[in-house]
């Protein structure tokens, strides 16, 4: 079988790298061969992140290509899409994709419609609301990051599964974290990071109280950092993702709760639990299903129940192993590539029957 796939960016967006790229070597080995095709490159993403200036002309550039290869019939027996074929215009070039009469399977694991749908603008909600239901409406499947997606995609699209985002559990594993304090993770990229800000004082005063350091992975640039003592910011790199997560006592993902937000796929969390990580997070979404509060983590409602969570998580050491466990065989029993594989082979075979 040979697949197209076009994806929102390269493979610096951990999107990309989780719900595509992880996939290919068991895809190949089911005979399922994948070209990607991503919109927008790595520069881009690290231009989100602070490092460079996104081209306009290169974007523009990207999108004319991608247009291009829209009018030519691709070598495919399926079309792959991941979030969206042209973001911020009209849905009528999302369906696009679908001129072939190719089987598409759709993938999102966020809440790309709510930028759209609730802009604060009028003209852009009624130019652009809906927009991916072109998209939803004419796939022959759509596999979604979690079940408030699942219901989205349900309003125009009868196949609609759930796909959790999953990490490969023989490389995510648990290991010793260095010696020294205990480190409060977090890792994610710049537009997440404004999650974590309504919680910066309560780290702060964790940090001065307990002796510990709040370790932000993929932050980029953060205003005033240097009035944290006790932050340490941390570039992102593909290379040493893993070894990162492996060095926090407990990760965290606080979310701010709006429709956004509802919609994530709880990612770092399943990150965290593989290493064997206590985890805290957000009410939230599909962080409610991930986290078995007091079996895995804690969940986390109010700056009170953060501060007492971290605070119980930092100071007890049998806790954080006990839950750690527990979340290591969560991780690999519910969110692991190799459950989840599988899966994927036998829906592509079976929307291309």
């Amino acid at each position: 079988m040979k697949v197209v796939a076009f994806t929102k960016y390269d493979r610096e967006a951990a999107s990309t790298r989780q719900r595509l790229l992880q996939y290919l070597p068991a895809l190949s080995s089911h005979g399922i061969e994948v070209a990607y095709r991503p919109l927008l490159d790595d520069a881009y993403i690290r231009s989100l992140a602070g490092q460079g200036k996104a081209s306009p002309s290169a974007i523009a550039l990207a999108y004319a290509k991608r247009l291009v290869t829209l009018l030519k019939r691709p070598d495919a027996d399926l079309i792959w899409v991941y979030a969206e074929m042209f973001p911020w215009l009209p849905g009528g070039f999302e369906r696009l994709v679908h001129r072939w009469k190719l089987p598409v399977v759709y993938d999102f694991d966020d809440a790309f419609f709510v930028p759209y749908d609730e802009h604060r603008l009028a003209p852009v909600r009624r130019l652009l609301g809906d927009k991916l239901r072109p998209l939803i409406e004419g796939a022959a499947a759509c596999t979604c990051g979690n079940e408030y997606l699942r219901d989205y995609a349900a309003r125009w699209c009868e196949r609609s599964i759930v796909v959790p985002t999953v990490v490969d559990t023989d490389r995510y594993v648990p290991a010793t974290p260095p010696a020294g304090n205990a480190v409060i993770g977090w890792i994610g990229s710049p537009t997440t990071w404004a999650n974590v800000r309504p919680l910066l004082p309560i780290l702060a005063d964790l940090c001065r109280s307990t002796g510990a350091r709040f370790r932000a992975v993929g932050a980029g640039k953060v205003p005033q950092a240097d009035r944290f003592d006790g932050l340490d910011l941390i570039p992102w790199s593909e290379a040493t993702e893993i070894a990162e997560v492996q060095r926090f006592t407990v990760g965290i993902m606080p979310l701010i709760d709006a429709p956004f937000q509802r919609g994530k796929s709880g990612y770092k969390l399943i990150q965290y639990m593989a290493c064997a990580l206590p985890t805290v997070a957000s009410p939230v979404g599909v962080n409610r299903q991930i986290v078995l509060h007091g079996e895995t983590g804690f969940l986390a409602g109010s700056e009170e129940d953060w501060a007492m969570a971290l605070r119980r998580l930092l100071l007890d050491r049998q806790l954080r192993a006990t839950l750690g466990v527990a979340g290591r065989a969560r991780a690999v029993e519910a969110y692991s590539l190799a459950n989840e594989a599988p899966r994927l082979v036998q829906l592509f075979r079976a929307v291309t029957a």
